[in-house]
């Protein structure tokens, strides 16, 4: 099998084009690939979705290990290429939006696996949209710009610590695999990307509404420079005084801010304020 660089230079000198409209960049580092795999549940019986194959590069080495899997490539241009490269293996590929992809429609009540080079312009709709289908998903390994995967494994009292980081933990185990460095793509982007792994599973314990937990987490980085008390007061609408009663029957002083409570202390909050 040719190395990553040898095939995605064999295909670029055939033609292959990146188009910038969909923030297209051909990876090239057998590195990346191999650490790809290794943070991945793959397993014959697993069924496997990959997202943005764009040449096939990493779609040549995953289809080997599973019994069935999808490509899912919103353009149109990169489809007949993917089919003569992958031809005979065991892919069916997809000319579609990613972000409609009903995966009950793949492989039906059972969990598979996600693995992706996220387009960097729509990395979190696409992240929400497949951690809402967490009962058909065990986990993903998805590659992302390097401060997203920052956003999303960060703890609280970081300053990147916010709305994004608690939707996803409190769906998904993070773990960050590697940075990979712009190098490591043609042509090379101007950030630094990460792979993180998403171990998806239930928040112990989260014993809230979901939809009432996040219009109050909405409210409380709604003024991120603001104290607590003020940023809920003006997202929930409600007085200041009835805020600053809340908080202190929840243990929580309003003089704090959004970034440095925990998932706890915000179900805490979401129960004083339902």
């Amino acid at each position: 099998m040719e190395n990553a660089a040898e095939y995605t230079q064999r295909l670029i000198k055939s033609g292959a084009r990146a188009h910038k409209s969909m923030g297209q960049v051909f990876l090239m580092s057998d590195e990346v690939i191999n650490n790809i795999v290794a943070a991945s549940t793959l397993q014959p019986d697993v069924p496997l979705v990959e997202i943005g194959p764009g040449l096939g590069v990493l779609t040549r080495v995953l289809a080997p290990k599973v019994q069935k899997m999808w490509a899912v490539e919103l353009d149109t241009h990169k489809i007949d290429g993917l089919k003569r490269e992958l031809g005979g293996q065991p892919i069916e590929i997809i000319n579609q939006d990613a972000l409609k992809l009903d995966l009950f429609e793949l492989w039906g009540d059972k969990k598979g696996y996600l693995i992706g080079n996220l387009p960097y312009y729509i990395t979190s709709p696409l992240i929400m949209h497949f951690l809402e289908q967490e009962d058909r998903l065990s986990g993903m390994t998805i590659m992302v710009q390097k401060e997203v995967a920052d956003r999303i494994a960060a703890p609280p009292g970081s300053k990147t610590y916010g709305i994004l980081s608690i939707a996803v933990q409190i769906s998904a185990q993070v773990t960050k695999v590697m940075n990979v460095l712009p190098s490591a793509f043609w042509p090379s982007p101007k950030v630094t990307s990460a792979v993180i792994r998403l171990d998806l599973r239930p928040y112990p314990g989260f014993d809230v509404d979901k939809k009432d937990f996040f219009r109050v987490v909405k409210a409380a980085f709604s003024q991120r420079r603001k104290t607590l008390g003020n940023s809920l007061a003006g997202g929930l609408g409600v007085k200041k005084e009835e805020v600053i009663k809340r908080m202190q029957g929840a243990g929580i002083s309003d003089g704090r801010r959004a970034e440095s409570l925990s998932i706890e202390e915000f179900k805490l909050l979401t129960k004083a304020f339902l």
